[in-house]
């Protein structure tokens, strides 16, 4: 967020900053979706709805999840909130007591360690190394069960590695949480945007024993450019659902209507424009990474999913540029923005220290730009 500030304020000066913090899709809501909002409008559907979500939305949800993962829920089986976060936010509320942990692999979405102390619970770290694509292991996760752990949390695709656990790996780790009867959040919000041909598979279609353990939580942010619109869903048995809904009642009550209507016109709606986006992303994907991958002094792992690349800069710590010594990535991310005019996230907010993270959902030019100013920022290091 300091990264952020100051970038906003030196393009507020007049400084041509470029920015690679964003997490949403750089393209617009598509038409037909702006259009049921406004039809929502114009039809009066502008009241309070009930808190879990509107009816119809609820059938979008189960129709959409049943045709991209195969898997089936009922409407009562469906609660909708603001945004995948808020989602997170009231699962864990539904299932974590004070002292109760829950297991983040790292590097995790930055949220989740605070959302999980917000509950007084306990975040263990299991930190997954670039060397093993970023992804743990079915042993790493038994290790860190305890007779206090919970629930994991599972960010598949990843941000901010853009990572992709594929089915044979999901499968041995939601088979150590049924076996320890565990919950699995699964957080599934980038789970249209993968690559390379790669197919996905939800953790809750991996049986019945891991489904019914399972907060399957998705939105429409992401696949439909709808970021600003805050609607997220989650699916789980229905005891947890009601739970959560209660929750939802009593802290926030209904989503915006009009968002309502509008993400159940997405979800119900052609899927073709998500796959125009998927391409864009894909292509800028292979661009940045195989200029980033030239450059002396840093790399990357070419991400499976989602829209982010973690740059590795361990080989920069140490070294100075402009009379500034780079201790850590936050150091290199600073220096970068006031020298390079060019913003990215440090990775200690993603519990990976010498990792900056690089967003691609920006234009091929503003790319372009950014790594001719990444060479040259690079060559001023002694």
């Amino acid at each position: 967020m300091a990264i952020d500030s100051l970038a906003k304020q030196m393009k507020a000066d007049g400084i041509d900053v470029v920015g690679f913090g964003a997490g949403e899709p750089d393209f617009n809501t598509p038409d037909e979706i702006k259009a049921a909002g406004i039809r929502a409008i114009e039809e009066n559907n502008t009241r309070y709805t009930p808190a879990s979500g509107l009816p119809g939305i609820k059938k979008a949800v189960c129709e959409r999840v049943k045709a991209d993962f195969h898997v089936e829920y009922e409407p009562s089986q469906v609660m909708v909130a603001a945004g995948a976060k808020h989602c997170v936010y009231v699962a864990l509320r539904a299932l974590v007591n004070p002292g109760d942990e829950v297991i983040v692999p790292a590097p995790y979405w930055v949220s989740y360690i605070e959302l999980v102390r917000m509950m007084g619970g306990v975040p263990v770290v299991v930190t997954a190394e670039e060397s093993a694509g970023f992804k743990i292991t079915a042993q790493q996760l038994r290790d860190a069960i305890t007779p206090k752990t919970k629930a994991m949390i599972l960010n598949n695709p990843s941000n901010p590695t853009g990572m992709v656990y594929n089915g044979e790996e999901l499968k041995a780790l939601v088979d150590v949480c049924v076996e320890n009867d565990l919950y699995i959040i699964a957080d599934e919000i980038y789970s249209c945007l993968l690559y390379d041909g790669l197919k996905f598979t939800s953790v809750a279609s991996l049986g019945e024993e891991v489904k019914k353990r399972t907060i399957l939580i998705n939105g429409v942010s992401k696949a439909y450019a709808m970021t600003g619109w805050r609607i997220g869903y989650a699916l789980a048995e229905p005891e947890i659902i009601k739970v959560m809904s209660n929750y939802l009642s009593h802290c926030a009550g209904s989503c915006c209507t009009i968002s309502q209507k509008a993400a159940e016109a997405a979800l119900s709606g052609s899927q073709e424009k998500i796959e125009t986006m998927r391409q864009a992303f894909e292509e800028r994907r292979n661009y940045l990474v195989e200029r980033m991958n030239q450059v002396e002094g840093v790399s990357c792992i070419k991400p499976e999913g989602a829209f982010y690349v973690m740059m590795n800069m361990e080989k920069l710590v140490g070294r100075t540029v402009h009379g500034q010594v780079i201790h850590t990535c936050d150091d290199f991310s600073q220096a970068f923005l006031k020298y390079g005019l060019v913003a990215t996230v440090p990775g200690t907010a993603f519990g990976a220290p010498n990792f900056v993270r690089w967003s691609y959902a920006t234009s091929m030019e503003n790319i372009k730009k950014g790594m001719d100013r990444l060479e040259a920022f690079l060559k001023e290091f002694q």
